[in-house]
């Protein structure tokens, strides 16, 4: 699920689907650094169902989860239908999660240009 440039923000934990379908999560990780935009990757076990990623109950499951290791922000949007794979769904953080990712030791390349 890692390697060098990840960070990750929680461990495992279980989340439900729209149709009440419970889903294994390995974990929510980003990368260590970026310019600004942060995205989220959010790690299944299993396989789900093509488009997953637009499943408003899962996301919200996904945002409480995201809340309780301490982020404190608006909920965040899928990205890019291209980036979304079958046991990931990756979603895009709002500039707030910018801080709070600072927390956990990402970086923002963005700031050496200011």
């Amino acid at each position: 699920m890692s390697n060098d440039t990840d960070i990750q923000i929680c461990g495992s934990f279980k989340a439900i689907d729209a149709n009440a379908k419970e889903h294994s999560i390995k974990g929510i990780r980003i990368y260590d650094e970026g310019y600004g935009i942060i995205d989220v990757f959010v790690d299944f076990v299993a396989a789900m169902e093509a488009g997953s990623f637009r499943d408003k109950v899962l996301i919200q499951q996904i945002m409480k989860q995201l809340h309780a290791v301490g982020y404190v922000g608006p909920d965040f949007e899928a990205t890019d239908p291209t980036l979304q794979e079958r046991k990931m769904i990756v979603l895009e953080a709002p500039e707030e999660f910018c801080q709070f990712a600072k927390t956990k030791g990402w970086k923002n390349l963005a700031e050496e240009f200011e």
